[in-house]
């Protein structure tokens, strides 16, 4: 098995929520560590894929949220600085794949399935293969522990309970 690596000037780890139930909050992990080895990477299934998003990274553009999301009431990143994801099985379903693997948020572990699109592959300037993926997985925070929420006074809650998480994925041969 040969081992890539993700190009993190091209790739992003992100996610979105809905924020009192009318519109999307949007974010990243702007620092996460992954893990690539595979056969072929033009056939997923032979891949085993490992990520770690680190918490203290989180960016959605308001440094308060930011805090907030770090803090006890959701990630606890100091207890809990890492998001584990590790592939159990790859599918292959048309051009696309089906990615399930283990999930950790703080201690909780559960099996989640990324819907992945392969993008296609092809040689940068410098002559380097490039492969790339987009992947995309619903969640329910709260299965995580990730329960905090506000009511809101015309009904409803401030946070939503579904997490669309999407990593978006170049990688090339690791040196």
């Amino acid at each position: 098995m040969a081992k890539w690596t993700v190009d993190q000037s091209h790739s992003s780890v992100g996610f979105e929520v809905k924020h009192m139930m009318v519109s999307k909050v949007k974010g990243n992990f702007d620092a996460y560590t992954a893990e690539v080895e595979a056969a072929d990477l033009a056939d997923l299934t032979t891949a085993a894929i490992a990520f770690k998003f680190d918490v203290a990274s989180i960016n959605t553009r308001s440094e308060d949220r930011d805090n907030h999301l770090q803090g006890a009431d959701f990630f606890d990143a100091e207890q809990f600085p890492t998001i584990d994801f590790k592939s159990t099985s790859i599918t292959r379903d048309g051009d696309d794949y089906k990615v399930t693997g283990d999930l950790t948020i703080k201690d909780v572990t559960k099996p989640v399935t990324f819907d992945v699109e392969y993008g296609g592959k092809g040689k940068n300037p410098w002559g380097v293969e490039v492969y790339g993926f987009e992947a995309e997985a619903k969640i329910n925070r709260e299965e995580f522990g990730l329960t905090w929420n506000a009511a809101l006074e015309t009904g409803g809650v401030l946070v939503g309970k579904d997490i669309k998480i999407k990593v978006e994925l170049e990688v090339n041969p690791a040196a």
